[in-house]
């Protein structure tokens, strides 16, 4: 069985995010590692692998030459191998551009599972796991707090799921290939060890670039993307706050502060 696991390499979210003239996010201000949402869907599919199935465990992310610590910090987990597209013209690319290229990817390596988190932490759009399952033709099985896998190999075999709502909890089942996010809700995600570190060091990292995946450049990129970032203005600085002086009032004065804002 082949397991493809998605990763990302974001900006640090505890950073001052902001944006580059054209719209595209400022990478080069801020610190980047590996999107915290991901490490979930790391772990599920190497609890996959610990609960018995017999799998090979792919790493593959699309992003700048330093997206190789995202890849290098997944392996170090655990897993088997990664893949990084990199090319200039994928700069600016929208999810849909994103979807493409990870699509075309994992055409490539072959798969019978993909697994994702549920959104970037820098985009937060969610929306690339069911636009890789409608590329790759399976079928999606999305936000699940819980996965596994039964009778996988030879072409055949299902994943299950849970998924949590806001009035029931849903048992789903998709035969596989299937595509499958998860959220945060999965349980802790290990450390790397020490061990897993200095293995990873050796595990292959595959380069490809869009020629090698065969799509054109004017099919990615800022000139390609639906949904482009038109201006932006950042948040003010936080403002004073009131100190209510309470001298038997102070009730009176924090109810009509509260009324005045329109929270009661």
């Amino acid at each position: 069985m082949k397991i493809v696991v998605c990763v990302k390499y974001v900006p640090d979210a505890t950073g001052d995010r902001g944006f580059n003239d054209d719209g595209t996010t400022d990478r080069e201000s801020v610190d980047s590692l590996l999107s915290e949402l991901d490490e979930y869907a790391i772990e599920q599919a190497l609890k996959i692998v610990e609960s018995g199935v017999e799998a090979e465990i792919t790493y593959l992310t699309v992003g700048p030459d330093d997206a190789k610590d995202a890849l290098r910090k997944a392996l170090a987990m655990g897993g088997d191998n990664a893949i990084h597209v990199n090319d200039d013209d994928i700069a600016g690319t929208d999810a849909l551009g994103t979807s493409l290229i990870l699509a075309k990817a994992i055409e490539d390596a072959g798969f019978d599972l993909v697994v994702c988190g549920m959104a970037s932490t820098d985009a937060s759009m969610g929306v690339v796991p069911a636009m890789l399952a409608e590329r790759l033709g399976v079928p999606q099985v999305t936000y699940l707090d819980e996965i596994t896998v039964e009778g996988a190999g030879k072409g055949g075999g299902v994943v299950k799921g849970r998924r949590e709502g806001d009035v029931a909890t849903e048992l789903i089942e998709a035969s596989l290939p299937a595509v499958v996010s998860v959220t945060d809700r999965t349980g802790e995600a290990r450390y790397p060890s020490f061990k897993g570190i200095m293995a990873a060091k050796k595990k292959t990292v595959v380069s490809k670039d869009l020629d090698d995946l065969g799509i054109e450049s004017d099919e990615v990129g800022l000139s390609a993307a639906w949904s482009v970032v038109d201006t932006a203005t950042k948040r003010p600085p936080r403002a004073k706050g009131e100190v209510v002086e309470d001298e038997g009032e102070g009730g009176v004065q924090l109810a009509a502060f509260l009324a005045a804002k329109k929270f009661i």
